[in-house]
Protein backbone atom coordinates (compact mmCIF):
# COMPACT_ATOMS: atom_id res chain seq x y z
CA UNK A 1 0.00 0.00 0.00
CA UNK A 2 2.82 2.42 0.84
CA UNK A 3 4.34 2.15 -2.64
CA UNK A 4 1.01 3.22 -4.10
CA UNK A 5 0.92 6.59 -2.31
CA UNK A 6 3.75 8.19 -4.37
CA UNK A 7 2.19 6.75 -7.54
CA UNK A 8 -1.20 8.19 -6.63
CA UNK A 9 0.38 11.57 -5.82
CA UNK A 10 2.26 11.57 -9.15
CA UNK A 11 -0.91 10.69 -11.05
CA UNK A 12 -2.80 13.44 -9.20
CA UNK A 13 -0.05 15.93 -10.06
CA UNK A 14 -0.15 14.95 -13.73
CA UNK A 15 -3.95 15.34 -13.77
CA UNK A 16 -3.70 18.78 -12.13
CA UNK A 17 -1.03 19.90 -14.65
CA UNK A 18 -3.17 18.67 -17.56
CA UNK A 19 -6.21 20.51 -16.20
CA UNK A 20 -4.22 23.75 -15.79
CA UNK A 21 -2.61 23.55 -19.24
CA UNK A 22 -6.06 23.01 -20.79
CA UNK A 23 -7.66 25.92 -18.93
CA UNK A 24 -9.10 28.38 -21.42
CA UNK A 25 -9.78 31.96 -20.53
CA UNK A 26 -12.48 33.24 -22.84
CA UNK A 27 -12.74 36.64 -21.21
CA UNK A 28 -14.44 39.35 -23.24
CA UNK A 29 -12.22 41.97 -21.62
CA UNK A 30 -8.45 41.20 -21.59
CA UNK A 31 -8.07 43.24 -18.38
CA UNK A 32 -9.80 40.36 -16.60
CA UNK A 33 -6.42 38.56 -16.71
CA UNK A 34 -5.13 40.91 -14.00
CA UNK A 35 -8.22 40.26 -11.90
CA UNK A 36 -7.57 36.54 -12.24
CA UNK A 37 -4.05 37.04 -10.85
CA UNK A 38 -5.44 38.86 -7.82
CA UNK A 39 -8.15 36.31 -7.04
CA UNK A 40 -5.82 33.36 -7.51
CA UNK A 41 -3.18 34.88 -5.21
CA UNK A 42 -5.85 35.57 -2.58
CA UNK A 43 -7.26 32.04 -2.82
CA UNK A 44 -3.82 30.46 -2.62
CA UNK A 45 -3.10 32.47 0.53
CA UNK A 46 -6.43 31.47 2.10
CA UNK A 47 -6.01 27.78 1.23
CA UNK A 48 -2.33 27.27 2.07
CA UNK A 49 -1.73 29.95 4.71
CA UNK A 50 -3.71 28.25 7.50
CA UNK A 51 -1.83 24.96 7.08
CA UNK A 52 1.53 26.71 7.28
CA UNK A 53 0.33 28.74 10.27
CA UNK A 54 -0.73 25.52 12.07
CA UNK A 55 2.73 24.03 11.54
CA UNK A 56 4.30 27.09 13.15
CA UNK A 57 1.75 27.18 15.98
CA UNK A 58 2.81 23.63 16.82
CA UNK A 59 6.27 25.00 17.71
CA UNK A 60 4.93 28.00 19.65
CA UNK A 61 4.88 30.66 16.92
CA UNK A 62 1.48 32.33 16.80
CA UNK A 63 1.72 33.76 13.30
CA UNK A 64 4.03 33.30 10.28
CA UNK A 65 4.76 37.05 10.28
CA UNK A 66 6.61 36.57 13.58
CA UNK A 67 9.42 34.88 11.67
CA UNK A 68 9.81 37.85 9.33
CA UNK A 69 9.66 40.37 12.18
CA UNK A 70 12.32 38.55 14.19
CA UNK A 71 14.53 38.11 11.14
CA UNK A 72 14.36 41.78 10.12
CA UNK A 73 15.01 43.04 13.65
CA UNK A 74 17.97 40.69 14.02
CA UNK A 75 19.35 41.80 10.65
CA UNK A 76 19.17 45.40 11.86
CA UNK A 77 21.86 44.62 14.43
CA UNK A 78 22.35 45.76 18.01
CA UNK A 79 20.83 49.22 17.40
CA UNK A 80 17.51 47.62 16.55
CA UNK A 81 14.98 48.87 14.05
CA UNK A 82 12.37 51.58 13.94
CA UNK A 83 8.86 50.24 13.84
CA UNK A 84 8.05 52.46 10.81
CA UNK A 85 10.97 50.98 8.86
CA UNK A 86 9.79 47.45 9.65
CA UNK A 87 6.28 48.36 8.52
CA UNK A 88 7.64 49.49 5.14
CA UNK A 89 9.79 46.41 4.64
CA UNK A 90 7.11 43.89 5.46
CA UNK A 91 4.13 45.69 3.88
CA UNK A 92 2.13 45.19 7.08
CA UNK A 93 -0.33 47.87 8.19
CA UNK A 94 0.76 49.73 11.33
CA UNK A 95 -2.17 48.48 13.45
CA UNK A 96 -1.43 44.83 12.60
CA UNK A 97 2.31 45.21 13.08
CA UNK A 98 1.74 46.86 16.47
CA UNK A 99 -0.41 43.93 17.53
CA UNK A 100 2.23 41.38 16.47
CA UNK A 101 5.05 43.36 18.10
CA UNK A 102 3.06 43.58 21.34
CA UNK A 103 2.61 39.80 21.31
CA UNK A 104 6.29 39.22 20.56
CA UNK A 105 7.18 41.54 23.47
CA UNK A 106 4.75 39.70 25.77
CA UNK A 107 6.34 36.40 24.70
CA UNK A 108 9.73 37.82 25.68
CA UNK A 109 11.24 37.83 22.17
CA UNK A 110 11.29 41.58 21.48
CA UNK A 111 11.70 44.78 23.44
CA UNK A 112 10.08 47.97 22.24
CA UNK A 113 11.41 51.33 23.41
CA UNK A 114 10.08 54.83 22.68
CA UNK A 115 12.30 57.05 20.58
CA UNK A 116 13.04 60.32 22.34
CA UNK A 117 11.24 63.36 21.00
CA UNK A 118 9.44 61.55 18.21
CA UNK A 119 5.94 61.09 19.55
CA UNK A 120 4.78 57.50 19.23
CA UNK A 121 7.78 56.18 17.31
CA UNK A 122 9.28 52.96 18.68
CA UNK A 123 12.63 51.21 18.33
CA UNK A 124 12.56 47.41 18.35
CA UNK A 125 15.31 45.23 19.80
CA UNK A 126 15.65 41.49 20.17
CA UNK A 127 15.81 40.10 23.67
CA UNK A 128 18.23 37.27 24.48
CA UNK A 129 15.27 34.86 24.07
CA UNK A 130 14.51 36.30 20.63
CA UNK A 131 18.08 36.28 19.36
CA UNK A 132 18.47 33.50 16.82
CA UNK A 133 14.86 32.38 17.28
CA UNK A 134 14.21 32.69 13.54
CA UNK A 135 16.92 30.02 13.05
CA UNK A 136 14.96 27.66 15.30
CA UNK A 137 11.67 28.48 13.54
CA UNK A 138 13.06 28.01 10.03
CA UNK A 139 13.19 24.18 9.86
CA UNK A 140 9.48 23.85 10.68
CA UNK A 141 8.58 26.75 8.40
CA UNK A 142 10.58 25.32 5.50
CA UNK A 143 9.07 21.87 5.95
CA UNK A 144 5.55 23.33 5.86
CA UNK A 145 6.34 25.40 2.75
CA UNK A 146 7.91 22.41 1.00
CA UNK A 147 4.88 20.25 1.83
CA UNK A 148 2.66 22.78 0.06
CA UNK A 149 4.75 23.70 -2.98
CA UNK A 150 7.52 21.19 -3.78
CA UNK A 151 5.15 18.68 -5.39
CA UNK A 152 3.40 21.40 -7.41
CA UNK A 153 6.33 23.35 -8.86
CA UNK A 154 9.75 22.40 -10.13
CA UNK A 155 12.68 24.40 -8.77
CA UNK A 156 12.88 26.36 -12.03
CA UNK A 157 9.14 27.08 -11.96
CA UNK A 158 9.44 28.27 -8.36
CA UNK A 159 12.24 30.69 -9.30
CA UNK A 160 10.30 31.91 -12.35
CA UNK A 161 7.17 32.48 -10.28
CA UNK A 162 9.20 34.26 -7.59
CA UNK A 163 10.65 36.61 -10.20
CA UNK A 164 7.17 37.40 -11.49
CA UNK A 165 5.78 37.99 -8.01
CA UNK A 166 8.68 40.27 -7.07
CA UNK A 167 7.71 42.48 -10.02
CA UNK A 168 4.34 43.02 -8.34
CA UNK A 169 5.82 44.71 -5.26
CA UNK A 170 5.13 48.45 -5.15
Amino acid sequence: MRGMIPAIAARSQRQREARVSQTKFDDDDPRIAHNRVWFNLARIQRSIGPRIARALKAIGIDDPIWYEILLEVERAGPDGMRMAELEGRLFVPQYALSRHVSRLCAAGFLRSAPLPGSGRARQLHLTPAGTGLHDRIWPAYMEAIQAEFAHRLTVDEAYDLSRMLIRLYP
